[in-house]
């Protein structure tokens, strides 16, 4: 079997309110993606439920996230678009790299601490293997390349650990089973853009993130043009000026953060966006940052509700994207038990 050496993995966890931080940090990126490489995005269901999910939501949420990944952009017939618990193939090898994984490996990763935080001992199993199953998410489908931001990187190196370490373990038969080199690649990363990083609209310190207890803290992809002008409007400040150069905003966390999503959502440089506005108060920038942001999250907005009322639809091309996956996935994991002594049909 020929595999491809562009291939694209990536995922979204379905755990409600897509906000703009993961448009512009996720989803605007793996639009681009689809030019210049083979993509598969991945509504992650599995990782979603190492922490109790209430079963409607939880399928409600999974159409949702469908719907933006298609009313962004991304083409379900030229690239594959499916929900992870369609294809066994992930937990099947997920349970191989559990085996292959070290204790250690998965001690260090500092996301797992701060998930269960002072609450280690009552956190799920899953919550603490889950980077093995995003390792098999990667490589399942003997993935090239994974864009990933700076939270993500960490798992990312573990993956390709897990790869080497295969492919270190089984060496002898990888090449008597026909394949001269090592059997999984180590996938490359696609790191993200610093325009796209976008924090809290009440914090410039804080993340956007869909658990701030504030809704005026992110716009999400739900949001109607009125909410989102608002938002915008009430995104916090400071008194001074908008600065023309970059050096103007150091120290000024929410100030950059307005730029940063002027610029990325204009596709337009930090300095070029301040040539343009910098000397200004705020009140006339912001009315023209929410111009931008209903312009582009609009049209989004209204295409996710027009396809979330037909939730047959999104099941149907789950469901297909499902079966192209399994396609490739499956001859993959018949190498994987033929290499590892695994007898099998």
């Amino acid at each position: 079997m020929t595999y491809p050496q562009n291939r694209v993995f990536s995922g979204v966890q379905p755990t409600g309110n897509l906000h703009l931080g993961n448009y512009l940090g996720a989803i605007t990126r793996f639009v681009d993606l689809q030019q210049d490489f083979e993509c598969i995005y991945c509504v992650v269901d599995l990782h979603a439920i190492t922490t109790w999910q209430d079963p409607e939501v939880l399928a409600a949420n999974t159409r949702e996230v469908t719907a933006a990944f298609i009313a962004s952009g991304i083409d379900p017939e030229k690239h594959i678009i499916f929900n992870q618990s369609r294809v066994t193939a992930h937990a099947e090898l997920a349970w191989i790299f559990n085996c292959v994984a070290r204790m250690g490996w998965l001690n260090r990763m500092t996301q797992f601490k701060e998930k269960a935080g002072k609450h280690r001992e009552n956190a799920s199993v899953g919550l603490f293997s889950y980077p093995n199953l995003m390792a098999a998410d990667i490589l399942v489908y003997r993935a090239t390349h994974v864009p990933v931001g700076e939270d993500q990187k960490q798992h990312l190196e573990l993956t390709r650990d897990i790869a080497q370490k295969f492919n270190s373990d089984y060496a002898g038969s990888i090449q008597k089973n026909g394949f001269e080199e090592g059997y999984f690649p180590l996938p490359e990363p696609l790191i993200q853009g610093a325009a796209t990083r976008i924090m809290s609209l009440r914090d410039g310190s804080a993340k956007m993130s869909k658990s701030d207890p504030s809704d005026y803290s992110r716009i999400n992809l739900t949001d109607d043009a009125d909410t989102i002008a608002l938002k915008v409007r009430k995104a916090r400040t400071d008194p001074e000026p908008l600065p023309s150069e970059m050096d103007g905003l150091e120290g000024r966390g929410e100030a950059e953060n307005l730029v940063r999503i002027f610029a990325a959502l204009a596709d337009r440089q930090l300095d070029d966006v301040l040539a343009e506005y910098g000397g200004g108060q705020f009140s006339g920038f912001k009315q023209a940052l929410a111009d931008l942001a209903v312009t582009k999250l609009g049209p989004i907005n209204d295409e996710m509700k027009r396809l979330c009322a037909d939730p047959g639809h999104i099941d149907k091309i789950l469901s297909n994207g499902a079966a192209r996956a399994t396609e490739i996935a499956a001859p993959i994991m018949t190498d994987v038990k033929s290499i590892m002594g695994l007898l099998h049909d």
